[in-house]
């Protein structure tokens, strides 16, 4: 298995914390899927929404992409994260694709179903393991760098926006306080938690296939769409919606003012201004947070969801990580 170190600068800011601060690292229960072969790349540029010729290309490739694959009616099927895992051009394209765990199995049909005659292996990886990383404070100490070991497979910084540190690729079992000395193994509901916080939704909770329109989606604010690339199933619709330049609904981070009594928010609720009008639709959350799509227009006012006879209030924000010209 390949081993690949990422020693950028940005690395030794989100490993290396202000003092007495550490990174934490999160186990995700999300599914990696080896995609191979000579025909890799051009394969999955036909089913998602980025550019993945830029993981194959000459140069500064990336090294890794956040795509969505659409159904043909332009809808989110799945939400996913590329990798690249070979060095050079000259090496045979090895991608690693990650995905909702829930939906491994309906995403090899998907995928196999258009491989036809491709010159292209899908398998499983269950031998690896995902973490993110979130820095643990502000930037100290950067003259030591995280010593990526053996059991490390790839460090990277996530692709949908800075604020979600870093995406590491491990053998199961690795020790992560060797490959990132001083870092801690924290609760994945927190890191839940931070997403939410932020507004980045992940899965299939937050994304329901078949029903999550990707601009809605923010996709095109998480580096996760290409208006260049050409064709791919569910194309049409998408990029006409992003040529007209009217999105009235996108994902928002909400809060409550406080977490919501067991069993908590229904995913799907209805939202509603204090009017009565209908704001839009929550979710997925935990605790006091959570991420819901809601109108533009009724996006700064106080909103409600009507809950077992009783009013639960709950307000929406702009993620600061947002384009500027973007804010509600």
């Amino acid at each position: 298995m390949l081993v690949r170190a990422i020693t950028a600068p940005g690395l030794r800011r989100w490993c290396r914390g202000g003092r007495g601060a550490a990174a934490a690292c999160f186990p995700l229960g999300r599914a990696l899927l080896g995609v191979r072969g000579a025909e890799a790349a051009v394969f999955l540029q036909g089913l998602l929404t980025n550019d993945v010729t830029q993981l194959v290309a000459e140069g500064d490739a990336p090294a890794a992409l956040y795509a969505h694959a659409l159904n043909v009616q332009g809808r989110c099927l799945y939400d996913v994260i590329l990798y690249r895992l070979h060095r050079s051009t000259a090496e045979e394209p090895h991608i690693l694709l990650e995905c909702d765990s829930s939906v491994l199995d309906s995403i090899q049909k998907h995928l196999k179903l258009y491989k036809i005659r491709r010159k292209v292996t899908i398998t499983p990886c269950p031998d690896l393991s995902l973490w993110a990383v979130i820095p643990g404070g502000q930037p100290g100490d950067t003259s030591a760098l995280p010593k990526c070991a053996d059991q490390a497979l790839l460090v990277t910084p996530d692709p949908r926006a800075e604020v979600m540190g870093w995406r590491l690729i491990a053998k199961k079992g690795a020790n992560l306080s060797e490959i990132i000395p001083g870092s801690q193994v924290g609760d994945v509901q927190d890191y839940h938690r931070h997403r939410y916080k932020q507004g980045i939704p992940e899965g299939v909770k937050d994304l329901p296939p078949g029903v999550a329109l990707p601009l809605e989606s923010n996709l095109a604010f998480m580096n996760g769409i290409s208006f260049t690339k050409g064709c791919y199933i569910g194309q049409e619709l998408t990029a006409r919606t992003h040529h007209m330049g009217v999105i009235r609904k996108r994902l928002l981070p909400v809060s409550f003012p406080a977490p919501p009594a067991s069993p908590g928010i229904p995913e799907g609720a209805e939202i509603l201004t204090e009017s009565g009008k209908r704001a839009g639709k929550f979710r997925a959350g935990g605790g006091e947070l959570g991420i819901a799509l809601l109108r533009l227009a009724h996006a700064n006012e106080p909103l409600c969801i009507n809950l077992g006879g009783d009013r639960v209030k709950l307000s929406a924000t702009t993620p600061q990580w947002w384009p500027k010209a973007a804010a509600t």
